[in-house]
């Protein structure tokens, strides 16, 4: 029977996996997509929106569709789906990959400052600048809701969701971006704080390397850690790798 593959998607590594993956013979792939994006990019292979219903929920699903190899590519921050696709893949002893595009590296000239939380890059705030550029994506904007001294600008590719803070001004846009773009943007609006989260990955990194040209503060949040026993690969050539190990 043909290997069936289902990827956790909704990251660019997600979807580079599938469209390589498709283009192998006999290999069934569904990308299963949270739906928070309203117009996702296209995916190659068959495409499923919306939850499971938890660890067990997916359990059920790799048994009804028979699935083969699970790869979680979600993004960095969702810890939640990357619990629930461990438990689940240890339930039905459906092998399992993890695809995480390394995080950013200060270097020198940068001004980092690290977060553990939302609510921590919050608290330091106040310290760093009065004009905002929040780049953590449009949840979890509640953890700045009660800063009403600062201006934010957020950018965001879809609009956020309330609660936001009293001054925010909202820039819908979808990277890539370039340095050139970035440095801009700083100057137009007066910006003295970056806010972001360490997503990693060259798509969004623009920022700061224009907040290190501008001497600029850049609050990171740091990534919340994989669950104790599961690893990551790093790359699109290296999910491949062992999944062929996986299907042999």
């Amino acid at each position: 029977m043909s290997p069936h593959v289902l990827v956790l998607g909704g990251t660019t590594e997600a979807r580079e996996l599938a469209a390589e993956l498709t283009a192998r013979p006999g290999v069934r792939v569904t990308s299963s997509l949270a739906g928070r994006v309203a117009r996702p990019g296209a995916v190659e292979g068959d495409v499923r929106t919306g939850g499971f219903g938890g660890a067990d929920g997916l359990a059920r699903w790799l048994r009804e569709h028979r699935v083969d190899v699970l790869v979680d590519a979600t993004h960095p921050f969702a810890s939640g789906i990357t619990a629930n696709a461990a438990r689940a893949a240890t339930a039905t002893g459906v092998p399992a990959v993890v695809l995480r595009r390394p995080g950013w590296q200060a270097g020198p000239g940068d001004r980092w400052h690290e977060a553990g939380s939302l609510a921590e890059a919050a608290a330091l705030l106040p310290g760093l600048g009065r004009r905002v550029f929040l780049t953590t994506g449009r949840l979890g904007l509640a953890a700045f809701a009660h800063l009403s001294g600062p201006h934010f600008l957020v950018r965001s590719v879809e609009a956020p969701d309330p609660p936001l803070p009293p001054d925010t001004e909202v820039l819908l846009a979808r990277g890539p971006f370039t340095p050139d773009d970035e440095r801009a943007l700083l100057l137009r609006h007066r910006i003295d704080v970056l806010v972001t989260k360490d997503s990693g990955g060259a798509a969004t990194s623009a920022k700061l390397t224009a907040a290190r040209d501008l001497a600029l503060p850049v609050v990171v949040v740091r990534r919340p850690p994989l669950p104790d026993g599961v690893g990551a690969v790093a790359d699109v050539p290296s999910a491949l790798a062992l999944l062929d190990l996986a299907t042999d």
